[in-house]
């Protein structure tokens, strides 16, 4: 069953009585105004990505020798593999600091080992390094949202009912700011209640994994195997 971005906008102001149920109709002006909000708030909500439950599994291939890939919708990733044939080789997740700041040769194409995140308009570039020594596919798991919707978007075929409904009261407490009116009691306690529970899904991983050249049993990857020519400090 379809749920169009329409839909929502009315039952929005609705729920916020600007407008009175079975006593008022929703405006043509109003249903102009509650579609840029609705187009505010998913981009607003693009920055809280907490509340944005979905990870979803993104494919693409690598080209030969290109250090950047733009994603579209995109908004955070958690973890990138990719593939050669049937193997998968892990990368690792590098800081903007460390990935632009730190020396190293730029046009050495290779396995790629570390990647970067940085969000553009409309959704985020990856970068990648080594740059990639061949076609490769690349697979990641991250987190990808609407920022901007038509009246006859649907949204049933990109969030479940439940995140719908969330938005219907995020919606609404935003009309009525933008009414300098106040969100009723009842709505309020119900918006704080949803918003609670969607912290509580598929939150991210935060566990740490350490990598270090300076022990014992040294980690291994393309870096070291390429500009450390099996060579390991301390050895």
């Amino acid at each position: 069953m379809s749920y169009t971005a329409l839909q929502l906008i009315t039952k929005s102001y609705y729920l916020s009585q600007i407008v009175s149920r079975g006593l008022q109709t929703v405006s043509g002006e109003q249903i102009t105004d509650g579609l840029s909000l609705l187009n505010a708030l998913l981009d607003v909500k693009g920055s809280d990505i907490r509340l944005i439950p979905y990870f979803q599994r993104y494919s693409f291939a690598m080209v030969n020798g290109q250090e950047e890939y733009y994603i579209p919708n995109l908004l955070s990733v958690e973890a990138i593999t990719f593939n050669i044939g049937d193997v998968r080789f892990p990368l690792q997740k590098s800081s903007r600091r460390q990935y632009f700041g730190n020396a190293r040769v730029d046009n050495i194409t290779n396995l790629p080992c570390t990647w970067h995140l940085e969000r553009e308009l409309g959704g985020s570039r990856l970068y990648f390094y080594f740059l990639p020594g061949g076609t490769y596919t690349c697979k990641l798991s991250g987190k990808f949202g609407l920022t901007d919707v038509t009246l006859t978007t649907d949204l049933s075929t990109v969030y479940d009912l439940y995140y719908i409904e969330y938005l219907r009261f995020a919606l609404a407490e935003y009309i009525c700011a933008d009414w300098g009116a106040t969100f009723p009691d009842q709505a309020a306690m119900k918006y704080k209640e949803i918003r609670k529970k969607l912290m509580d899904i598929t939150p991210f991983d935060l566990t740490i994994q350490k990598m270090s050249y300076f022990n014992d049993r040294p980690s291994l990857d393309w870096q070291q195997v390429n500009l450390g020519a099996g060579y390991y400090p301390g050895f």
